[in-house]
Formats: C-alpha cells, sequence, structure tokens
C-alpha cells in the first residue's frame, strides 16, 4: 500500500517520545532566540511571527537532527510539503548573516545535546 494509501486508510508512523522531546527542544531554542512563546507556535491558524518561528523549527529539526522532511513532517504533524516549504523559508532566511550565525548555534546546540552519552539516574542511595 502506498503511503499515501495508508493515510487515506487512517495509518500514520508512529512518532517515538524522543522524536518528540526533540521537537520541544528544537522549539524551545526557537522559543528562547526569538521571543516566541512555544504555544503560539502551536494549532491550525498561527499569527505571523509564530509560523516563521514554527518554519525555524522544523528546519532546525531537519538539519540539527538530520531527519527527513518525511519524520519531520511526522514529528511536527504537518506534511511533508509543508515542512519542504518550512525548510526553503528558513534557508532562504539564512541570507542573513545574523540569522544564519543564530541557526549555526542552534544546530551545534541540538547536536551536542543529542550526542551527549545517556546516563542512568539511581534512585535512593547516596546523594
Amino acid at each position: 500500500m502506498s503511503q499515501a494509501g495508508m493515510e487515506e486508510a487512517g495509518w500514520r508512523a508512529p512518532v517515538t517520545e524522543g522524536d518528540r522531546t526533540r521537537v520541544g527542544l528544537a522549539m524551545q531554542l526557537i522559543a528562547l532566540s526569538f521571543d516566541v512563546p512555544v504555544a503560539a507556535m502551536s494549532g491550525a491558524r498561527l499569527a505571523p511571527r509564530a509560523c516563521r518561528a514554527r518554519y525555524l523549527a522544523v528546519y532546525l529539526a531537519h538539519v540539527g537532527y538530520g531527519w527527513t522532511l518525511e519524520r519531520v513532517g511526522l514529528a511536527f504533524g504537518i506534511n511533508r510539503a509543508t515542512a519542504g516549504s518550512a525548510c526553503r523559508w528558513s534557508e532562504d532566511a539564512r541570507d542573513d548573516p545574523a540569522m544564519d550565525a543564530a541557526l549555526d548555534r542552534m544546530e551545534q546546540t541540538l547536536r551536542l545535546i543529542c550526542d551527549t552519552p545517556r546516563l542512568e539516574l539511581s534512585v535512593g542511595g547516596a546523594a
């Protein structure tokens, strides 16, 4: 069955909890950097500024995590074409040197955080 056929039948690829956490991290970085609340970046009808911020978060997930547009779309709850539009707009925005530098720093931050080895948290015992 094709992807379109599966979606028409109500099937969607699962989004892992880890992907949701990573989406949240990308959105938080954008929210902090551009002073747009994460809550404003969610929903169907976004204000223009919140829409651009969400586009940047989609782009950041795509380049920072190395995700395909399909995976980014699923994780953000949008289709692949919308994810592609967000990434094209964000690439164009990188023509501004300040935006380019900010996105470079955020990409590096995502990679540093996500490449950190996982540790087990012990419960009880020594402090």
